[in-house]
């Protein structure tokens, strides 16, 4: 996992889409050669794959647009079919193969103690990444310098981007760490993450928006990442895409969010159930009308510092 190699487009007509370096997106033909990083995705609503399966016959697929490859192994009939690509062979840096943890910056150890509003999901697209970056320009507008990140998920530098677009003044996702997508041993997830939040304990910021991908349930290793941050956690936000999603969270994770957004908060019909059901705060914070209140929530839970405060006043 994280080995980079180079790879030779076999057909376009799908999702043939690569991300670049920069997070532009570009449309690749039949016979380019792409270089991304061997890894696993289990996403729940779009597509599973291994790199662990490809053959011998090196047949894989780009399993995300930000270049993880591997085989595809099951995928969602509801999306375009994933872009068929050939191994072509690793990438080497002086004789010896390249590979994403080769590249992690030193940095020295330091607790992280930022406070953190914490973003989680019942699965993919419930709309986290969304809910971050109005959090995430809420908290702009009160003054505080912010920090977005992803912890869980597999690699694609949009995410990060639209939070930085939010206006993040410092981006991190577990990319940073060295890993491609999160479905690894939890050692290694647990020893890769504690050094990014390491790194993320080192910014100028006051507050971190911190999104945990897909959901804590999923073996992106939510769980753990969620248990690293616990003691940081001054307010949880729930994105779901139904009501009876919203018990199933958390009664499974036994979490009582602060508020619940995402898919589920479209319409009012949704949000009386989710508060009859569950018994939580649900708003769509898509709508301005809305924003007063969740800016009052914010406050609630993250009062502002002295200094903040009273230039606010001034």
């Amino acid at each position: 996992m994280g080995d980079y190699v180079v790879a030779r487009v076999e057909r376009t007509g799908g999702d043939d889409t690569i991300e670049l370096a920069s997070g532009r997106v570009v449309h690749v033909t039949e016979g380019d050669q792409v270089v991304g990083a061997f890894g696993k995705r289990f996403a729940t609503l779009d597509a599973t794959g291994d790199w662990e399966q490809v053959g011998a016959d090196g047949r894989m697929h780009a399993l995300t647009e930000g270049g993880l490859f591997g085989k595809c192994l099951s995928q969602s009939s509801w999306v375009p079919p994933l872009m068929p690509i050939t191994y072509g062979g690793h990438v080497l840096v002086r004789g010896k193969k390249a590979r994403m943890q080769d590249y992690l910056p030193l940095a020295p150890e330091r607790a992280f103690d930022l406070p953190v509003v914490l973003i989680i999901g019942s699965s993919m697209s419930a709309g986290k990444t969304r809910s971050a970056q109005t959090i995430i320009r809420l908290l702009k507008a009160s003054g505080r310098r912010v920090l977005g990140a992803k912890l869980t998920g597999s690699g694609r530098y949009h995410d990060v981007l639209t939070m930085e677009d939010a206006g993040a003044d410092a981006i991190f996702d577990f990319v940073d760490a060295g890993l491609p997508s999160t479905v690894c041993p939890t050692d290694v997830y647990r020893k890769a993450v504690r050094q990014l939040l390491s790194r993320m304990a080192s910014t100028d910021v006051d507050v971190a928006v911190i999104e945990v991908g897909a959901s804590p349930l999923e073996p992106y290793n939510g769980a753990v990442a969620v248990e690293e941050l616990r003691s940081n956690v001054r307010m949880t936000v729930l994105c779901a895409s139904d009501p009876y999603a919203v018990v199933g969270v958390m009664t499974a994770f036994d979490c009582r969010p602060d508020l619940v957004t995402g898919i589920v908060s479209n319409t009012d019909a949704s949000l009386a159930l989710v508060e009859k059901l569950a018994g939580v705060r649900a708003l769509n914070i898509s709508v301005h009308a809305n924003l007063p209140e969740v800016s009052r929530l914010i406050e609630e839970k993250l009062p502002l510092p002295y200094d903040l405060a009273l230039s606010h006043r001034n």
